[in-house]
């Protein structure tokens, strides 16, 4: 369930929604695409709620796990149904691109193992060409091969024809080099929104005597502390520079599982 997210997300841009599971990036990309009416607050997509509204659904695709067509149909209707939708629908890259990944035309989409829906899912969507395309955790049941190349496919399409994409996931390493903005949601709140190059520099980790960290503990993200040394994370703005603590970045997804976590000491609490 989503509270209080106050964000706004400006066109020609990927950006990242992050989040744990059950945090709320479902719920947010389908009030999102107009498929849920919110119970407070206010939405809008070009000026416009984008419930059952029609500018939103000529503008906006949905890709998500749940995705249907019509029963008995093969993949290439499938695709000659699109060009009735979407104006700017792109036959011919959808043929190439499901050709590449060997899903044949011929085939019925309810007979396509998980991974394959989700590679068709991903292509329908990429081909669409819509100026809001909404990928809810696209590339799930992909082998590690087809997910690189979809990958790789997403950011030619966006430098061919710039939309705003978001991408939800709960794994930002894998679309770092994708990415240019993080919104991250936490329990249904917005907990961080920013360039993909700042929550890199957000955060850092700090290792050094127990005594030597204690001014830092107060502003920890995230603390251990095992044998003679420890390791805290804190936002990059409260650490000065002390010269005797050993001190190193912190990636950006780490930002995002730091200020997300329930406890300070991880795991590692449960076996103490």
């Amino acid at each position: 369930m989503l509270k209080d997210v106050s964000c706004q997300i400006e066109e020609h841009k990927i950006i990242g929604l992050i989040g744990r599971n059950g945090a709320g990036k479902s719920t947010f990309l389908n009030i999102l695409a107009g498929h849920i009416k919110p119970t407070a607050g206010k939405v809008t997509i070009y000026q416009d709620n984008p419930f059952n509204s029609i500018t939103t659904a000529t503008n906006t695709m949905f890709i998500e796990e749940g995705m249907t067509f019509p029963n008995g149909n093969n993949i290439a209707r499938i695709l000659e149904i699109a060009k009735c939708f979407y104006p700017n629908w792109q036959q011919e890259l959808a043929e190439k691109l499901l050709q590449y990944v060997g899903i044949s035309l011929n085939g019925l989409y309810d007979k396509l193992s998980k991974g394959q829906r989700s590679t068709f899912n991903l292509v329908y969507g990429l081909s669409a060409r819509c100026a809001i395309t909404l990928l809810d955790e696209p590339m799930n049941g992909m082998d590690e091969a087809v997910r690189a190349d979809m990958y790789r496919a997403i950011l030619k399409e966006y430098i061919a024809y710039p939309r705003t994409i978001i991408i939800s996931s709960h794994h930002l390493k894998e679309i770092e080099h994708l990415i240019e903005e993080i919104l991250l949601i936490n329990n249904g709140q917005v907990a961080l929104h920013k360039e993909l190059e700042e929550v890199q520099q957000f955060a850092v980790r700090l290792i050094g005597q127990p005594e030597q960290l204690e001014p830092y503990r107060n502003h920890a993200l995230f603390e251990r502390n095992e044998g003679p040394l420890a390791e805290i994370i804190v936002e990059k703005k409260y650490f000065n520079g002390h010269s005797s603590i050993q001190s190193e970045a912190v990636s950006a997804s780490d930002v995002c599982k730091y200020v997300t976590a329930n406890r300070m000491g991880g795991i590692d609490d449960v076996f103490k």
